[in-house]
C-alpha cells in the first residue's frame, strides 16, 4: 500500500516537474536585460511559442505547422504535461527572433511559394484557404502570457482575446472584416486575405532596485503583456509593411505562381504603473461576459440558501412532531394506555431496510460517486489556493487525473461496505465492475473520438504512447487501488441497520401524483440546476469558445452550495415518500438528486444551438461525445451526494424512535 502510494506522489511530483520546466506560473518571474547587459540573472532573447490553431465554427485542432507557416526548430519544443496533451495544446518553437528592447521594423521571417500544378503546393494553399474560411485562431506564448489582440467592441468596451485570426474570407459581413483589420477599400468579393504580417507591442515593467538588489540594471525589465495587430500585406519584391493592399488570395485554382512573405514589427513600450504580478489582469477583466452582474449572482445564491435554510427548518420541525408523537405512543403502551395506530413513515420500519433490486450496479456507481466527490473537493482546493491558476498550463486536468487514479481505494471500500449492507456475497464482480465500469465508459468515448482526430491529423489526438500511460495508470495503479479499498470495506461486519426487515414485503398504497417515482425525480433535480447554471455557462465557454476561466473561489462556493442543496433536496423528498407508506428509497434517493444531470444536458444543448456556430455532423458528434462525458460524471456525482445524504437520513429517524 505504502509503495503504491509513493510511486502515486513521484508520479505527481514528476509530472508537474515536467509542466513547470516550461513556466513557473507566479512564482519564478524571468527578468530581462539589453543584450549586452545580459548575464545569468536577465536574459535577452525572449522565446516566442506557438500554439495549436482552433475554431469555434469546428471541432477540429490543428498544429501549427499544419497550415504551412513557418515553423521553428520543433526539437526545442518544451515537454508538455498530461493536462496539455489531453486538451490538445501543442507548443512549439517559433521562428520569430525577439531581442528584448530591441525594437524591429518589418523584420521578414520567411517566404512561401505555391505553384500551378504543384499538387503539394495547391493542397497546402487549399488548407489554408479552409482555415480562414472557418476563421481558425492563432495562439501564440510570450513569458508564458497568451499574445493578446484587443479591440473595441460595439459598446466601446475593449476585449483582448487570447488568439488572433490566420486571415478573412471576404463572403463574411463588412463588421467582420473590418475587426480583422482589412483595408475596405481594397476587399473583393470570393477572395481569401491571409495575415502574413504581424505588429507585436511588448509591455515591460522595468526593475526596482528592491526587486533585484545589486543586479539591478536600468535596461532591464519583466515582461506585462505582448499585444498583436494582424495585418495583411502585399510586398513586392522588397518587404514593405506601410503598403495598405492587402495579400489576396482567389478561391480558385492557382493560375500563376504566388509568392507569400511572412513579416513581423517589434515594438518595446515601458509602463511602470502595472506590476508583474498583475499582468493577467487586463485579460481576465477584459474577457467578454465576464462583467457580470454581480448582483444577480449574488440574489441567486441568497435564494438557493434561503430556500435551503427553510427545507431545513420545516423538515426539522416537521420531524421533531413526529417523533415525539410516536415516543409518547410506545409511552402509553408501556404503561398500558389506549395507543393510537402507527401512521406515517413508521408504519413501514420494516420495510425500509429492504435491499434494493440491482444493488450490485448501485453499490458500483456510489464508490465511484465517492472518488469522483473526492477528486473534485481536492482538485477545487487546490485551485482556490493557486496552485491551478490558467497561468499553469494543463495543471488543473493533471491534478484531476492523478487524484482520480490515487482515490480508488475511497470507490473500493465505499462500493464494498453499501454492496456487503445489501447482503451482497459477489466481491470479486463487485471490486470488477467498481474498478471498470465508469472508467472504462469514459475512456471507451475518449477512445472513439481520439481515433476521429487521429484520422483528421487533429493536434487533439492523443499519441499512442499517452494512451498506453493512461491504462498504466488506471490498470496499474487505479485497480489495485480499488482492489485495496474493497478489501478493508469487506472486511469488517456488515452494517447494522436500526430496525429489523420483515420477510414478507409490504404491500405500497396508491401513490398521488406528486409522490410517484417518474415526477418526483424530474422536480429533484430542479433546485440543483438553479444554484449552478449560472457558472455553468462560464465553464461552457472556457472549454468551447477559449476563454480562460479562473473563478475557482466562485466555483468551489458553487460547489458547497450544490451538495447542500443536493442533500437537502434528496432528503425532504425521501421523507414525503416515506410518509406515503412507499419505502424505495434507495435507487429513488440517487436518481433523485442525478436528475440534476438531466438539467445539465438540456443546458449543453441549448448552449450548443444559441451559442456555437458548428454546422458539420463530426464537430456536432464530437461535442456531444465530450458532453456526455460531462453529464455522466456529473450524474453518478449528484446521485451519491443524494444518496448518502439520505442515507444517514433514513438511519437517524429511525433509530430515534422506538419499534415495536
Amino acid at each position: 500500500m505504502a509503495r503504491i502510494i509513493l510511486l502515486c506522489l513521484l508520479f505527481l511530483v514528476s509530472t508537474i516537474h515536467r509542466g513547470t520546466a516550461f513556466y513557473l506560473p507566479g512564482l519564478a518571474p524571468v527578468n530581462y536585460c539589453k543584450k549586452e547587459d545580459s548575464s545569468d540573472i536577465c536574459k535577452h532573447n525572449i522565446k516566442l511559442f506557438v500554439n495549436r490553431l482552433n475554431t469555434e465554427k469546428y471541432m477540429i485542432p490543428y498544429e501549427y505547422h499544419h497550415f504551412d507557416f513557418c515553423a521553428g526548430d520543433e526539437s526545442q519544443s518544451p515537454v508538455e504535461n498530461l493536462g496539455q496533451v489531453l486538451f490538445g495544446e501543442r507548443i512549439r518553437p517559433s521562428c520569430y527572433e525577439l531581442s528584448f528592447m530591441k525594437d524591429e521594423k518589418c523584420k521578414v521571417a520567411c517566404k512561401k511559394s505555391y505553384r500551378q500544378g504543384d499538387k503539394e503546393s495547391e493542397e497546402k494553399l487549399d488548407f489554408l484557404k479552409k482555415g480562414m474560411a472557418l476563421n481558425y485562431q492563432h495562439h501564440w506564448i510570450v513569458d508564458n502570457m497568451p499574445v493578446t489582440w484587443c479591440y473595441q467592441l460595439e459598446d466601446e468596451r475593449q476585449y483582448c482575446s487570447t488568439g488572433f485570426p490566420m486571415g478573412c474570407y471576404s463572403r463574411e459581413s463588412r463588421f467582420q472584416l473590418d475587426s480583422c483589420s482589412i483595408n475596405s477599400a481594397y476587399i473583393k468579393p470570393d477572395n481569401y486575405y491571409l495575415f502574413n504580417h504581424v505588429d507585436l507591442t511588448i509591455t515591460y515593467h522595468s526593475g526596482a532596485k528592491e526587486e533585484w538588489g545589486s543586479t539591478f540594471k536600468e535596461n532591464g525589465g519583466r515582461i506585462i503583456s505582448v499585444k498583436v495587430v494582424p495585418r495583411s500585406i502585399k510586398h513586392e519584391n522588397t518587404p514593405d509593411c506601410e503598403r495598405k493592399e492587402p495579400l489576396r488570395i482567389p478561391s480558385e485554382p492557382l493560375h500563376e505562381k504566388l509568392d507569400i512573405t511572412y513579416t513581423y514589427s517589434v515594438t518595446y513600450v515601458l509602463n511602470n504603473t502595472i506590476k508583474w504580478s498583475s499582468r493577467w489582469d487586463y485579460i481576465l477583466e477584459s474577457m467578454p461576459h465576464t462583467n457580470i452582474q454581480w448582483f444577480s449572482i449574488l440574489n441567486s445564491l441568497i435564494i438557493v440558501l434561503f430556500l435551503s435554510g427553510m427545507v431545513a427548518m420545516i423538515l426539522l420541525r416537521t420531524l421533531h412532531k413526529d417523533i415525539a408523537r410516536y415516543n409518547q405512543a410506545s409511552f402509553q403502551i408501556e404503561s398500558g394506555e389506549d395507543a393510537h395506530e402507527e401512521f406515517g413513515w413508521k408504519l413501514v420500519h420494516g420495510d425500509v431496510f429492504r435491499p434494493p433490486r440491482k444493488g450490485m450496479l448501485l453499490s458500483v456507481l456510489l464508490g465511484s460517486g465517492v472518488q469522483i466527490f473526492y477528486m473534485t473537493l481536492v482538485t477545487l482546493a487546490f485551485a482556490c489556493l493557486g496552485f491551478l491558476s490558467p497561468a499553469n498550463r494543463g495543471a488543473l486536468m493533471t491534478c484531476a487525473m492523478i487524484l482520480y487514479v490515487c482515490l480508488g481505494a475511497t470507490a473500493g471500500y465505499a462500493s464494498a461496505r453499501i454492496y456487503k449492507s445489501f447482503g451482497g456475497e459477489k466481491w470479486k464482480s463487485n471490486v470488477l465492475l467498481t474498478s471498470m465500469l465508469s472508467p472504462g465508459i469514459v475512456f471507451s468515448l475518449f477512445f472513439i473520438m481520439n481515433l476521429i482526430f487521429w484520422a483528421n491529423e487533429s493536434s487533439a489526438a492523443v499519441p499512442f504512447s499517452t494512451l498506453i500511460a493512461l491504462l498504466s495508470l488506471w490498470l496499474g495503479v487505479s485497480f489495485p487501488l480499488t482492489f485495496m479499498g474493497a478489501y478493508f470495506g469487506f472486511k469488517p461486519r456488515a452494517l447494522e441497520h436500526p430496525v429489523r426487515t420483515n420477510q414478507i414485503p409490504r404491500q405500497i398504497p396508491e401513490q398521488s401524483f406528486y409522490t410517484q417515482p417518474i415526477p418526483a425525480v424530474i422536480m429533484g433535480g430542479v433546485l440543483p440546476f438553479g444554484c449552478i447554471f449560472i457558472q455553468l455557462f462560464f465553464i461552457l465557454n472556457s472549454l468551447w469558445s477559449s476563454q480562460v476561466y479562473y473563478m475557482f473561489g466562485f466555483l468551489f462556493l458553487v460547489f458547497v452550495i450544490l451538495v447542500i442543496t443536493c442533500s437537502e433536496t434528496t432528503i425532504l423528498l425521501c421523507y414525503f415518500h416515506l410518509c406515503a407508506e412507499d419505502y424505495h428509497w434507495w435507487w429513488r434517493s440517487f436518481l433523485t438528486s442525478g436528475s440534476t444531470a438531466l438539467y445539465l444536458l438540456v443546458y449543453c444543448i441549448h448552449f450548443f444551438m444559441t451559442k456555437l456556430e458548428i454546422e458539420d455532423a463530426l464537430s456536432t458528434f464530437l461535442y456531444f461525445g465530450y458532453t456526455f462525458i460531462m453529464v455522466y460524471l456529473f450524474f453518478v456525482l449528484t446521485g451519491s451526494i443524494g444518496f448518502f445524504a439520505c442515507f444517514w437520513f433514513v438511519r437517524k429517524i429511525y433509530s430515534v424512535v422506538k419499534v415495536d
